[in-house]
């Protein structure tokens, strides 16, 4: 401009998974320029690969995730005293584009008395309620941010049903049914099975409250082994260094977060953009699909949603180190080898896993019973407010 501006020049160079940003500071003027170079010096994407959700069914799942589906059904409310659905299924009631789905129900929607051995399935809610009932014996009726853990090992018949409770508004249901293989040394362990109740679940939230964490497993976001809730004993994610992690991520519009890199090294991450579709970054790139994001690991990421969008975001996170065996999966069953998923039906066929001690397929319980699990005999209840208070003031 005719000016020469001279002497002193400041470089300041700020980086961030995927932009730098370099300020200039002249000392012999009172202007301060910056700019934003987003491809300058930048580091590898945290992004490894990414592929769009199905439409319907599972979503695909690194190891040692076996399976994974996110049930989001509108139920309405419900037609009758016997908690059922205004219409009856056809016994495969997938249909995605419907607004509620039957699955293997008949009257009431779910999945009545089925057999599983060689892994685990843990059942992560958000809204709705499930009962549970199983060959043991055990059950349970919870939701609303529980967290089930069952271990199927050497195996276990239980049925999953979504009873209609409200009358008076309709019954929302959403939770992710997700299914974790137990490595060869685990498979044939007994059967056990753990709930978690919303309150004892685990949840990060940012300062301006903008970003929330519900941490269904793992130890990040100031959890550790000793203040996580313990699965399993037989659980792969039983051991600290196998890094399991199961995270439901929300942002609302304006916020962010960093979702930190893994404890251990060589542990496979997903992110699973489930909700919310408007342009969230993930390390700096923008998605408007839904779509599974195989992650870095060994890397921090940015995860920020501008404050333009209209409606919250939310990612399912699941991470592990691989189990590194063979899979032979038919149906229910997951062993090592085809051999052995020959001798679980064979089994299955002779012992029913111990049969079915209750009176219906599609065991519910009855309208007015509260949330509750019944263990190896005994009947436990989610903590009551006033205990929870307690608990966290005493920690």
């Amino acid at each position: 401009c005719g000016t020469v501006i001279s002497k002193t020049l400041q470089v300041q160079l700020h980086s961030f998974p995927s932009r730098v940003i370099i300020s200039f500071q002249l000392s012999s003027a009172s202007e301060v320029v910056s700019m934003t170079l987003s491809k300058i010096g930048r580091m590898s994407s945290a992004i490894l690969s990414s592929r769009a959700l199905p439409t319907a069914g599972p979503f695909p799942t690194a190891d040692p995730f076996l399976f994974c589906v996110y049930h989001k059904d509108s139920y309405p409310k419900a037609s009758n005293d016997r908690m059922e659905a205004p219409r009856r299924g056809n016994g495969q009631d997938f249909n995605p584009a419907a607004p509620y789905r039957m699955y293997h129900g008949d009257r009431i929607p779910g999945f009545p008395q089925h057999p599983h051995r060689g892994f685990e399935t843990i059942t992560a809610t958000i809204d709705g309620i499930i009962d549970h009932a199983d060959s043991a014996g055990n059950a349970g009726r919870y939701g609303q941010g529980d967290v089930q853990w069952m271990t199927a090992g050497e195996g276990v018949v239980h049925s999953e049903m979504f009873p209609l409770i409200e009358t008076e508004k309709e019954n929302e249901t959403r939770f992710f049914q997700i299914w974790i293989n137990l490595p060869s040394k685990n498979k044939m362990v007994k059967p056990s099975f753990a709930m978690f109740w919303a309150s004892e679940v685990p949840k990060w939230k940012s300062e301006d409250e903008k970003a929330h964490v519900t941490l269904f497993a793992g130890h990040y976001f100031d959890q550790t082994p000793e203040s996580q809730n313990s699965p399993p004993p037989s659980s792969w994610a039983s051991d600290p260094l196998n890094d399991v992690g199961i995270m439901h991520i929300m942002l609302l519009p304006g916020g962010s977060m960093i979702l930190p890199k893994a404890n251990q090294e060589g542990v496979n991450r997903s992110l699973f953009l489930i909700e919310g579709l408007e342009g969230v970054e993930v390390d700096g790139k923008k998605v408007t699909d839904k779509v599974i994001l195989e992650m870095n690991g060994s890397k921090d990421v940015l995860l920020e949603l501008p404050t333009t969008c209209s409606e919250p975001t939310e990612f399912l996170m699941l991470q592990g180190k691989p189990i590194e065996e063979p899979v032979a999966q038919y149906g229910p069953f997951v062993m090592n080898t085809n051999a052995e998923i020959n001798q679980a039906f064979s089994d299955y066929q002779k012992t029913k896993f111990g049969g079915w001690p209750w009176p219906r397929d599609d065991m519910v319980f009855e309208r007015e019973k509260g949330r509750f699990a019944h263990l190896n005999g005994v009947e436990l209840e989610p903590p009551k407010e006033k205990d929870v208070c307690e608990n966290k003031e005493s920690s």
